[in-house]
């Protein structure tokens, strides 16, 4: 049973701090620190909730997936493959940063809940900026994608929020606010299957002591919870309040830090 609570605890972590700007990677180690929980622990898992994840937005965004492919098979100079060759150029910088960086990463993300609590503070900071930006009709340009996938790369630091970063990139950067965030969950994707395929090259499916309940569970929490906040999170955005987002996060912050020092 309790291994069953923590999978749903943990799915539904996942899948509503991937799509709202908190940011999941803050939120997994506050959880860590706050219930001892130890979700890396196991791989398998991690792989799991991270394809609920991916599936979601694919879901929310079926009828885009639907025209990027209908629209790559014409072979012809149109506005999908552009936003195609958008996606992959706003992945390198992400990708380059996980491939020459990794140990560093690695060393950011045990326990350091100051880093966590001032990241957590630095997206607050980014969601009040963005909510203040003006309302534009501008798509995605190459320029942006660039820019927006340095705001991706920089949200690898537990508490910063990709989605919250790459969104209040784009709006800053004038970009419609609905366009701004159909690119940023679109542009994840790609990134959660190939770390998706790297854990499973790690090993992450010869791992004997996880039992399929736990998974399932995990998996459906996150799903579900997932397709939820991506929803909102679209509202949120072409509504500009993604502010009160940034309320909970000084609140959830300088409480951590607060407990932390006090212990």
């Amino acid at each position: 049973m309790e291994t069953i609570l923590k999978s749903l605890i943990l799915g539904i972590i996942q899948g509503l701090t991937e799509f709202l700007p908190v940011s999941s990677s803050g939120h997994i180690e506050l959880t860590k620190y706050f219930l001892g929980f130890e979700p890396e622990d196991n791989l398998l898992f991690t792989v799991v909730v991270h394809f609920a994840t991916a599936l979601s937005t694919l879901v929310v965004f079926k009828k885009d997936v639907v025209n990027i492919f209908h629209g790559l098979f014409k072979f012809k100079n149109n506005e999908e493959l552009k936003f195609s060759w958008y996606i992959i150029i706003s992945m390198i910088p992400a990708v380059f940063v996980g491939l020459f960086f990794d140990d560093i990463i690695e060393s950011f993300f045990d326990g350091r809940i100051i880093l966590v609590c001032i990241c957590l503070l630095l997206t607050a900071v980014l969601l009040v900026l963005a909510d203040r930006a003006k309302t534009t009709d501008r798509g995605v340009g190459l320029k942006d994608a660039v820019i927006i996938g340095i705001a991706q790369a920089i949200a690898i630091l537990p508490g910063i929020s990709r989605s919250g970063s790459t969104i209040a990139a784009s709006v800053l950067l004038k970009v419609d606010r609905q366009k701004a965030a159909r690119f940023s969950f679109l542009m994840v994707v790609p990134l959660i299957f190939g770390k998706m395929s790297k854990d499973i090259l790690d090993g992450a499916l010869t791992n004997p002591d996880m039992t399929l309940m736990p998974l399932l569970i995990g998996f459906l929490a996150a799903f579900i919870t997932g397709i939820f906040a991506c929803k909102i999170m679209i509202k949120l955005v072409v509504g500009s309040s993604l502010k009160i987002f940034s309320f909970y996060l000084v609140a959830v912050s300088l409480f951590s830090l607060a407990y932390f020092l006090m212990h």
